[in-house]
């Protein structure tokens, strides 16, 4: 007969010996990594210096101005901020315009394409992976890159910066929904699978109901992103309060106390939105998971 040996169970010094052992590791890769990350930021800034990119070193003494010189006109003038805030409420409300439709938008295609690309929900197995890959495009190409074709064909303002978003938004919440979808209960399905409920049924009535709060509770979060995004793209010509910013900040001087009114704006807006969708969004999870412990 063979000789079966059995390894001595390890004691607890030679367990701590072996966790030390996987920590020193670990900080050893980290330090390895911020040093490489280091290096390449300080080559880089050095390449460009050297091509005339400018230079962050030589430029860095300069890097508060900009802001110094917009609060101190702004402070010259504090009087006037009340009015440029009315003067600029409709470019705001047309930037948060553009983010709720986009965002409504992208999440009805979300919904589609995250029920067609979950497997054991889609109703068409075999192109699972064409739907992920329609995701993985839609996800990978910037709102500011579509914006700018948009804007070449269709000319400036809102249209194509919600065009833009709501394609990122499409890939972006297609991937969160169908992760949501994955852990969705496949009990009801088969009883109206029955009953004879179609496939578009069974989703209505089996998927949904499980899985709607947290399709609201991302949505919500996108929206605070789309804010922003919509904002961004105004820089580029696709109207909102971005495309009277860089109106501002191209007159420079003069104008700096509009864009530190702007500036105030969206700044407000966003820690507003973000207040209101955080309360609503932890409503939804909390509420779902009392529900479901209950």
């Amino acid at each position: 007969m063979a000789d079966l040996t059995h390894a001595a169970p390890q004691t607890l010094p030679d367990m701590q010996a072996s966790y030390m052992a996987q920590v020193a590791r670990r900080r050893l890769y980290s330090g390895i990594t911020l040093l490489v990350f280091i290096l390449l930021m300080v080559s880089g800034f050095n390449l460009a210096a050297d091509r005339n990119g400018g230079s962050f070193w030589g430029g860095i003494d300069n890097f508060f101005d900009y802001p110094g010189e917009v609060v101190a006109e702004a402070a010259d003038k504090l009087s006037e901020l009340p009015g440029h805030f009315v003067t600029y409420m409709p470019a705001l409300i047309e930037t948060v315009n553009i983010a709720a439709v986009s965002t409504l938008i992208g999440a009805l295609a979300a919904i589609v394409l995250s029920l067609f690309s979950t497997r054991g929900l889609a109703r068409f197995p075999r192109l699972v992976p064409v739907f992920r890959r329609i995701m993985d495009v839609t996800r990978a190409v910037p709102e500011i890159v579509i914006a700018l074709i948009l804007i070449f064909v269709l000319g400036g303002g809102p249209v194509p910066a919600m065009i833009a978003i709501a394609f990122h938004t499409a890939g972006a919440l297609g991937k969160l929904f169908s992760e949501v979808n994955e852990n969705a209960s496949l009990k009801p399905l088969e009883g109206l699978e029955s009953v004879g409920a179609n496939w578009s049924q069974r989703m209505m009535l089996g998927v949904v109901p499980q899985v709607a709060p947290n399709w609201l509770s991302y949505a919500l979060l996108r929206f605070e992103i789309n804010i922003r995004a919509s904002a961004i793209l105004g820089f580029v010509g696709a109207g909102g309060l971005g495309y009277e910013l860089k109106n501002a900040i191209s007159w420079g001087q003069g104008k700096y106390d509009d864009a530190a009114a702007m500036f105030l704006l969206l700044f407000f807006t966003i820690v507003l939105f973000d207040q209101i969708s955080s309360h609503f969004r932890n409503r939804l999870v909390h509420g779902r998971q009392v529900e479901m412990h209950g």
